[in-house]
């Protein structure tokens, strides 16, 4: 590797280290969110978090768990040469990915079969506490659905890359900034499954 590329990969790590800093403001700030509305709703966040299905939320865990697994995996089997072992389990992660969305468009799916979607009548009928938490939930899994989303597209171009040969044993820094995004797309996960699925139970 010339010097060149080196200060390149440096930047680039640099670079999303700084993006992921950006990205724990934003989930931080909607946790804080929660934090404040469960220390003044404390029972209607309860009787609203009872709503929600601990075998989705448990289900989509395990399987975000095993695609982090795979992304670290693909990175060492990458920088040992093992091209074909690198995109096998990319692909895994992407079927994971897949996987988590489908789940969780059926979890959406029975709720808003059952009126709970933010601004809808029922919802609006419920306590404060109870729309307030709903509320929160859409925000909150939703924007993290979509970073489930940018994820896979990103690990999916670097797939690209790979096969064209622009990111190899050599120069795999690409991967590995798509490996900390999936990471932290995890991690947020991570921290949604308990605050609103274990929690209130």
């Amino acid at each position: 590797m010339t010097g060149h590329e080196h200060r390149d990969d440096t930047g680039a790590r640099f670079g999303m280290w700084l993006f992921l800093f950006t990205e724990v403001l934003l989930f931080g700030g909607l946790f804080i969110l929660y934090a404040v509305y469960l220390h003044r709703y404390p029972r209607e966040f309860v009787t609203a978090g009872a709503e929600l299905n601990v075998w989705f939320g448990g289900g989509n865990t395990l399987v975000l768990l095993t695609s982090s697994l795979c992304v670290a995996i693909s990175i060492t089997a990458l920088q040992r040469g093992s091209t074909v072992l690198c995109l096998r389990l990319l692909g895994v992660t992407l079927a994971c990915a897949a996987l988590f969305m489908v789940n969780k468009g059926f979890e959406w799916s029975a709720k808003i079969g059952h009126g709970i979607y933010p601004g809808s009548p029922h919802l609006l009928d419920l306590p404060p506490g109870e729309a307030v938490f709903f509320n929160i939930y859409y925000v909150t899994t939703g924007l993290h659905g979509l970073h489930v989303i940018i994820g896979a597209a990103v690990l999916t171009w670097t797939m690209v890359l790979i096969k064209k040969g622009r990111v190899n044993a050599q120069r795999w820094v690409m991967l590995e900034n798509a490996g900390l995004y999936w990471h932290l797309v995890d991690l947020i996960w991570i921290f949604i499954f308990p605050l609103y699925y274990l929690i209130l139970h």
